[in-house]
């Protein structure tokens, strides 16, 4: 399984520009996944190739940023780290076959309203004024938007995006890229779930646990993969508990 372009399909920068089997993404400045180079195989000149991409994120005024993970072109992370460029976030894949049944009653939809944005963007909200990038990021493939609602204010929220196996990049052809080949249908047997926040006044409650079982549950899904930052072990903890274990992950150089 290629978690890789799995993420790659899930949180899609709108604008992408491929170069030698590499894909510049760009979504103004949110999230260094949709802000980052996606580089799964070894271009022709690998230093041409680096160059192209400082030059692609210094035109918008952005620093250049490498996402690695296990299925990186050879030799990629250490030309980089020759290069000056600082190793960031290192983050953990965790996947499983979850099958809990949420105890709270949990609103879902296919489009994020305002408040399912606003709670998010109050967590993860590190981006400045990129709130219409972020709602942009979200909605550019079909997913769906859960929150756990008291008094009509959503205080824990989360995304799922189905999914089915993404085969492993090919001659450059990375799924949910624009003018790159495209894998068969998603067939919705593999979950992609995202978004995973509570507000601070919220936790300790299991919220964001009903919010999980709930997305799970309405997609139908057989297995689930998420994505959470090293560090954070309490919510590591939290996934285990619902099934999931680490089973790959990945991390940032930037400069």
């Amino acid at each position: 399984m290629n978690y890789d372009l799995l993420v790659h399909e899930a949180w899609p920068a709108y604008e992408q520009h491929v170069h030698d089997g590499w894909v510049f993404r760009y979504a103004g400045g949110v999230t260094k996944r949709a802000n980052s180079v996606l580089a799964l195989t070894r271009p022709a000149d690998l230093d041409g190739a680096i160059e192209a991409a400082e030059g692609f994120y210094g035109e918008r005024g952005q620093r250049c940023v490498f996402s690695l993970g296990p299925n990186a072109a050879p030799g990629l992370d250490e030309a980089l780290e020759r290069r000056g460029y600082e190793l960031v976030d290192p983050t953990v894949v965790m996947a499983g076959s979850p099958a809990g049944r949420a105890a709270r009653e949990v609103r879902i939809e296919d489009r994020p309203w305002r408040g399912w944005l606003e709670a998010w963007w109050a967590v993860d909200g590190r981006y400045g004024s990129g709130f219409e990038d972020a709602e942009r990021i979200c909605t550019g493939v079909p997913a769906w938007y859960a929150a756990y609602e008291e008094d009509g204010v959503a205080l824990a929220v989360g995304r799922a995006v189905p999914q089915g196996d993404t085969p492993d990049a090919a001659q450059g052809d990375v799924p949910g890229t624009p003018g790159m080949e495209e894998p068969a249908a998603s067939c919705g047997d593999m979950l992609g779930i995202y978004c995973m926040a509570t507000l601070p006044q919220a936790r300790r409650r299991g919220l964001a646990r009903a919010v999980l079982r709930a997305l799970v549950r309405h997609a139908g899904a057989e297995r689930a993969y998420l994505v959470t930052t090293a560090p954070n072990l309490a919510a590591q903890a939290l996934y285990r508990g619902e099934g999931f274990e680490v089973v790959g992950g990945y991390h940032y150089r930037v400069r």
